[in-house]
């Protein structure tokens, strides 16, 4: 048994972890409002940009642009949202786990990374990392996923990776963070032919562009990427902040639970202690007489 000098320590140590825990789920929680009415702002727009893109598309026929056509080489390029900060559970894993896990296999995969954490995981597996824009993730703007779809555009346009995909995390509710690898482009008719949403009316009706296809799909589609990355790192901030908040609320319930036990190892120390000390008094006594 550990002497009650170990113990007194030992416990110490916690109650100090104990208030960093709380101190650090008490921000997270702030931060986590903050970013949560950003993330359900975003979202609807988000949302009507990727469906009314793919019902364009769905809408159209024989359409040769060169955004709906897969590239020349088999390289994808895939944009990874993580955090550049730990503490918070399973959440930089989960998200590069749909890359490590997945498919896309190192040699056939550029990434462009948004957060320390996954670039160092990638790069860690032996992922190529093409671009990092961590410092986008503190507080991300508009501009900053422009700057992102602009990088991936114009590589894809280049021939330097043939599709573009989209890692990050959905914020579900405040215990509900979902790790999502999206697809961006090549985009085709035949990728809504699974979304049982449309009726049939809606996969009939031709679609007219004015003035004409290419110079709508010019417009469209930069906007279309630009719109998902900015709506998925709103929604990346938002599920990081919950998902620190859960991890500093399990940290600090598992040190009230370590804490309660050696407070009780440090009575039964305490006692055995005294015990000891009176049987040693007990015996003296009875030797001298």
């Amino acid at each position: 048994m550990a002497s009650m000098r170990d113990i007194k320590r030992r416990k110490s140590s916690i109650q100090s972890t104990e208030q960093i825990t709380k101190a650090m789920k008490l921000v997270s929680t702030v931060k986590l409002q903050r970013a949560k009415g950003k993330a359900e702002c975003a979202k609807p727009y988000f949302e009507h940009m990727y469906n009314a893109v793919y019902s364009i598309l769905a809408k159209s026929s024989n359409i040769d642009h060169r955004f709906l056509k897969s590239g020349q080489s088999p390289v994808k390029g895939v944009i990874v949202i993580t955090s550049n900060r730990g503490l918070a559970g399973g959440y930089n894993t989960n998200v590069t786990k749909l890359i490590t896990k997945g498919d896309i296999s190192k040699e056939d995969a550029i990434i462009y990374t948004v957060g320390r954490k996954g670039r160092e995981i990638l790069e860690r597996y032996g992922y190529k990392v093409d671009s990092d824009y961590s410092e986008v993730i503190n507080e991300p703007m508009f501009r900053d996923a422009m700057d992102i779809a602009g990088k991936v555009l114009s590589d894809f346009e280049e021939g330097k990776i043939g599709e573009i995909y989209l890692a990050y995390t959905n914020f579900k509710n405040t215990v509900s963070h979902i790790p999502v690898l999206m697809k961006l482009l090549p985009i085709s008719p035949q990728d809504m032919e699974e979304e049982e949403s449309r009726s049939e009316f809606d996969r009939i009706t031709p679609m007219n562009y004015e003035p004409d296809e290419d110079e709508v799909l010019d417009i469209i589609i930069p906007k279309y990427v630009t719109s998902l990355i900015y709506g998925a790192l709103m929604e990346a901030v938002a599920s990081e902040n919950g998902a620190r908040m859960q991890a500093m609320d399990n940290a600090t319930s598992n040190a009230d639970e370590m804490i309660s036990d050696l407070e009780l190892k440090y009575n039964r120390a305490r006692q055995s202690s005294i015990t000891q000390e009176l049987t040693e008094i007990i015996a003296g006594a009875q030797a001298i007489s």
